[in-house]
């Protein structure tokens, strides 16, 4: 038991060593990872539906 508290005194110590982003930049990543997961699932599902067109055609 005491390992565990001594574990979470150490976690809490290095937590205010971190530098947090400002609610601006978290805003901002946020949209960033928001955009590129939209692009890339368009671009996958552009060629799954070109794919399964072809395969289509050829079945």
């Amino acid at each position: 038991m005491q390992r565990l508290i001594t574990y979470l005194k150490e976690t809490q110590a290095e937590l205010k060593h971190v530098t947090w982003p400002t609610r601006k930049q978290a805003i901002l990543y946020t949209v960033v990872v928001i955009v590129i997961s939209l692009v890339t699932s368009a671009y996958l599902g552009f060629f799954d539906f070109l794919f399964s067109m072809v395969l289509k055609m050829v079945i």
